[in-house]
């Protein structure tokens, strides 16, 4: 019989390893879970930290792209957003007052915000302590011709009958136009940081001179690391082959005339002590100490300069011998020079150039003929005067508010906007704006064409302004100065102007290196025949001519012209000019914090 399998197969067995395969996949599940969710968490975490940290960047990047922009004259609206795939930073620039700005950046990721907010100063610029200013060539006036305040000239100054001025007039002596010292031409083979350390705080070279001649000025050839505070330049005596105590003559080294390249900066002296043959003496260079703010000096190698030898130190402390055989400054030392001389016309004591007004104001030169002042007349000879000489030592050369770095460090600026090719002209009714930018050829503007600078401008020919044409600063200058600077000569005619933001303290400080005189020249290096507008005039190797009812706020030339009712009005804001980029003047951080 066969038998029947099928009785004998169990239906209900297996349950309890199913049971059992439940509880090992929900065990495992919780244990996977308690593993997963704290990962997760902490990539969540870490995500966010990563994006916090990109906002953070980015919104720093916002703050610095606007400062760049600001600091080199570039165009920076209101508002300015940065995008970075998700993310996003949007900059505000607001004025907070006549000379600050504040800059806030909001970074945005995905809804994760960081936020960073800086103030901005802008720093002390090029300062001009007198309503005209010239060199050896000196100032005359004709007619009604005169300023309105101080005049201080390295040359004569001469006037007629009608002529005035109505603060004090200071005729120095000037300078020799030969050094009697000098060391140094090209690049130099060494280059010497002081002032960085208490160690290399100052600087010291030896010199004799081969002229009996009182001192005049001393030029350094020098860069500047950041912003420097000035530093303080002695002629000092020798203690056995170092550096004494006596001070013979001290003048300051303003850091606004040094740039971060190197240039000749002139130094000025107080007083003009008489240098004697083949007496050692010591030129100082007494600076603060900074590890961020310091000078650099150009150096010759091997001993070059024979009649002194060079030491770095402290002054009143340590001077340290270790490159005083190698290392020799760039440095030129200047004696001598043409004595002062203040004068009226010369026919008659009547015929007297007024200085002075409302009972102040002096005249001081070595020679101050047929001039009436209110105050003291200060000479060592004169005729013709409303009073006696008064004794006192003859005033000294004064170096031009403006270096030659300067302005080297402005057509640097404007180079790096672009260059234009050939010449630049605004006409008929037209308006443009332009800056920085390098033109080289001619700039125009002309009818009543106006030209809005909205960062420094270098042109390599001549500028003419006329008709009723203007070129005035961008609006975004607020209470800053700008520059215009050229190489040519500047035209401007009949009621062409030169104007500012139109905020209270801004001027355009037009500047060139021309060193034309009408006798010469087509033109002067600068010529004025109607009201300039808030323009300060510089041209210290060339002539400023004003004609007719010409007028501007300052002027500062190698000589000056002024003829009919010319005027030159200063304003003591001058003093404390203020540029928002370029070498003299910059923003600077007041402060950077991430606000909540």
């Amino acid at each position: 019989m066969q038998k029947n399998y099928k009785d004998k197969i169990k239906y209900n067995g297996g349950a309890a390893m199913m049971v059992l395969v439940i509880f090992f996949v929900l065990i495992s599940l919780t244990i996977l879970i308690g593993i997963v969710t704290p990962t997760v968490r902490e990539y969540r975490i870490a995500s966010d930290s990563f994006k916090s940290k990109q906002t953070y960047f980015l919104a720093e990047s916002g703050v610095e792209d606007v400062m760049y922009r600001l600091k080199n004259s570039k165009q920076v609206g209101s508002t300015e957003t940065l995008v970075l795939g998700s993310s996003t930073a949007t900059t505000n620039v607001t004025s907070i007052g006549a000379n600050q700005k504040q800059i806030s950046t909001l970074g945005d990721t995905n809804s994760l915000e960081r936020q960073i907010d800086v103030v901005l100063n802008t720093a002390t610029g090029v300062s001009f302590n007198y309503g005209v200013q010239v060199g050896q060539g000196g100032i005359t006036m004709d007619g009604s011709s005169g300023v309105n305040g101080n005049v201080y000239a390295n040359g004569p100054i001469i006037g007629s009958t009608s002529s005035f001025i109505t603060g004090t007039a200071i005729s120095g002596n000037s300078p020799s136009l030969a050094a009697d010292q000098s060391n140094g031409t090209g690049t130099p083979a060494n280059n010497i940081d002081f002032g960085k350390t208490t160690a290399t705080q100052d600087i010291a070279q030896a010199f004799t001179v081969t002229t009996s001649s009182p001192l005049n000025k001393v030029q350094l050839y020098i860069k500047k690391v950041s912003t420097p505070s000035d530093a303080t330049v002695k002629i000092m005596n020798d203690v056995s082959g170092s550096v004494g105590t006596v001070v013979y003559a001290s003048g300051t080294l303003s850091a606004s005339t040094v740039t971060t390249s190197y240039g000749w900066i002139d130094v000025a002296f107080t007083t003009n002590p008489l240098l004697a043959v083949g007496t050692t003496y010591w030129l100082v260079v007494d600076s603060g100490v900074s590890s961020t703010k310091y000078y650099t000096i150009g150096g010759t190698s091997s001993n070059a300069y024979t009649n002194g030898k060079s030491k770095i130190g402290q002054l009143g402390g340590t001077w340290t011998t270790t490159n005083e055989n190698i290392i020799d400054y760039y440095f030129n030392l200047y004696l001598g020079g043409v004595t002062g001389l203040i004068q009226g016309s010369s026919l008659s004591q009547w015929n007297q150039l007024s200085v002075g007004t409302s009972g102040t104001g002096t005249a001081q030169a070595h020679t101050v003929n047929y001039t009436e002042a209110p105050g003291l007349i200060y000479c060592q000879s004169g005729t013709g005067n409303n009073k006696s000489c008064t004794n006192q030592a003859d005033p000294s050369y004064v170096a031009y508010p403006v270096s030659d770095a300067n302005i080297t460090g402005w057509k640097t600026e404007a180079t790096t906007g672009g260059v234009i090719s050939g010449n630049y002209d605004v006409s008929g009714s037209s308006t443009a704006h332009l800056g920085p930018k390098k033109i080289t050829g001619n700039l125009t503007v002309g009818a009543s064409g106006i030209l809005y600078l909205t960062g420094t401008v270098y042109v390599q020919g001549n500028v003419t302004v006329s008709g009723s044409a203007k070129i005035v600063l961008d609006s975004t200058y607020g209470a800053s100065s700008g520059v215009l600077v050229a190489d040519g000569w500047l035209d401007l005619e009949g009621s062409g102007q030169l104007n500012g933001s139109g905020q209270s303290g801004s001027y355009i400080l037009f500047a060139t290196t021309s060193n034309c005189d009408i006798s010469y020249c087509t033109h002067n290096a600068i010529d004025i025949s109607g009201s300039a507008g808030s323009v300060v005039l510089n041209a210290q190797n060339g002539t400023i001519g004003f004609t007719g009812s010409a007028s501007a706020k300052e002027a500062t030339a190698y000589k000056l012209s002024l003829s009919g009712s010319t005027t030159v009005n200063y304003q003591s804001g001058l003093t404390n000019m203020k540029f928002n980029s370029g070498p003299s003047g910059t923003w600077s951080i007041n402060s950077w914090q991430e606000a909540e």
